[in-house]
């Protein structure tokens, strides 16, 4: 059911126009609710002169910065569909994700203008965001007149596509609507407790929800502070907190295992920021008791891009006596396990995650085949998540459907022997796959990463370890140790681009 929301960031300032909106951590911008509205408006005019109109794609290029929502923003005023784009890919794997979106602009900051002149084509035309001088965009987007629209935004038209980061393969366009983007407001809002006084981070990559959906797009909406860099860089955000700067905090836990390795981590006072959430990839217990021994409750969370992404977020008096929960599902989410036969899962028993609700994506842009994979007929979406739910409806994320793997008959949940590695004195933090075997079928082998300073266990005292925690069969056979892993951009781990054992650098 489709219904229409007011054009949100004029909402949000003719209610506080003065207020600061968005800030570069590095002070070299700062820009209220009413000149973030301007300049949109302006930026929108701006692309209508570069021929936009309701339905065209326009791809975006560039790292964290203030002008990325001026242009989210603007495509919305229009009635156009953002693309932003994964940066760290090189121009031969953009080409075909260009191609696929039909994208007609490609605007670009400085730091990638190479990468976006390789894309350049006929019929794409390129917008440099720091070109100087009087043709360039920020010149010709303050000689035009802003662009009000029509002041209504339809729940259900696409707003931006999310390319997947592809732990498993190709990437899919994740369509997002204006509705999904006020459920994830909801969810995540309420979760964290978010205020309009707040401040926050923006740091994660903005072609990932995290980067716009957690949480800067929702303290937009809510009329809050977001301070931005260019992406993460511990140093710069250890100052931020030290300095007591952020009231909210949101991370992946490869960003909350950069902060607990930082020389300064055992003096910063962590306990100025009210709220801290977790998502993205599975939190390592270890992590979360490293934080809790800070003062800090981390609460861990789920979702997906297709969720938009806010789902879970475990409740801070919880947190600690159910350690390794992402919680129960937000109030516009509904969540059910999908066991065996498509029967709905008992507690404690291993189901498919499946999801519904305003936040859930129509679709992939221009896939039907993935689109009708992944929904059923009734608008259930498909985790590929396997997950249980204890007797108080807490639910617990135990691993990929396609991680598991069958070990002498037995279901094996990599993710249970990743956290009980990540335990290890040794181990930074670990990946398990299922490997062919002769005799079981499969067997595991376990990629680990040595924590720094440190020097590897060899792999008997690894399975040792494991064994006085794990059945037999959940021991893996192979262990290799790696310098990093394949990771996307919410540090999840691409397990696809490990090497199969046996390697040279497997453990002796």
């Amino acid at each position: 059911m489709s219904f229409i929301l007011p054009d949100i960031l004029a909402s949000r300032a003719q209610l506080a126009p003065g207020r600061v909106a968005m800030e570069h951590a590095d002070g070299s911008l700062r820009v209220s609710y009413a000149d973030l509205d301007e300049r949109s408006g302006r930026l929108a005019a701006l692309l209508r002169e570069s021929g936009i109109a309701v339905g065209d794609r326009v791809a975006i290029l560039c790292r964290n910065r203030i002008e990325f929502f001026e242009l989210l923003f603007a495509c919305a005023r229009l009635g156009a569909i953002a693309v932003p784009l994964n940066w760290r890919m090189p121009a031969a794997e953009l080409a075909p994700l260009m191609n696929h979106c039909g994208a007609r602009l490609l605007i670009h900051g400085a730091e990638d203008a190479a990468a976006a002149r390789t894309l350049e084509t006929a019929d794409i035309r390129l917008l440099d965001l720091d070109e100087p001088g009087p043709d360039g965009l920020a010149a010709r987007r303050d000689r035009l007149p802003p662009v009000d629209g029509d002041g209504t935004w339809p729940s259900d038209r696409t707003w931006y596509l999310l390319y997947t980061s592809g732990t498993t393969g190709q990437p899919k366009a994740v369509i997002q609507t204006f509705g999904m983007a006020l459920a994830n407001y909801v969810n995540i809002s309420q979760a964290m407790g978010l205020r309009g006084e707040d401040t926050t981070l923006c740091f994660l990559p903005l072609f990932h929800t995290g980067g716009i959906n957690l949480t800067a797009l929702p303290m937009l909406i809510l009329g809050g502070r977001v301070l931005t860099t260019p992406g993460f860089d511990v140093e710069r955000t250890v100052e931020l907190l030290d300095a007591g700067e952020l009231d909210t905090f949101f991370g992946v836990p490869a960003v909350y295992q950069a902060i607990a390795l930082h020389p300064r981590f055992g003096e910063l006072d962590l306990t100025r920021v009210r709220c801290w959430g977790c998502g993205g990839a599975p939190l390592p217990d270890e992590l979360f008791r490293q934080f809790a021994a800070r003062g800090v409750t981390v609460l861990n969370g789920m979702g997906m891009t297709e969720t938009g992404p806010t789902v879970f977020l475990m409740d801070a008096a919880n947190a600690a006596r159910k350690v390794g929960s992402v919680g129960k599902p937000q109030v516009l989410s509904r969540v059910r396990l999908a066991g065996p036969g498509g029967r709905d899962a008992a507690p404690g028993e291993t189901g498919e995650v499946w999801f519904s609700g305003p936040g859930i994506t129509p679709g992939y842009f221009a896939d039907e085949e993935a689109t009708a994979a992944a929904l059923t007929a009734d608008g259930w979406l498909r985790s590929g998540d396997l997950g249980r739910r204890d007797e108080e409806g807490y639910f617990y994320i135990v691993g990929r459907l396609k991680d598991m793997y069958i070990s002498g008959g037995e279901n094996v949940y990599p993710a249970e022997i990743e956290n009980q590695l990540a335990e290890h004195p040794d181990v930074l933090e670990a990946a398990v796959t299922g490997v062919a075997d002769e005799r079981w079928g499969e067997v595991g082998c376990a990629y680990v990463l040595a924590r720094p300073g440190q020097t590897l266990s060899g792999p008997d005292e690894l399975r040792a370890w494991l064994r006085e925690r794990l059945a037999a069969y959940k021991v893996p056979r192979y262990f290799v140790s790696l310098d990093d892993f394949p990771r996307t951009a919410a540090g999840k781990v691409r397990k696809h681009l490990l090497p199969a054992p046996p390697v040279e650098a497997r453990l002796p």
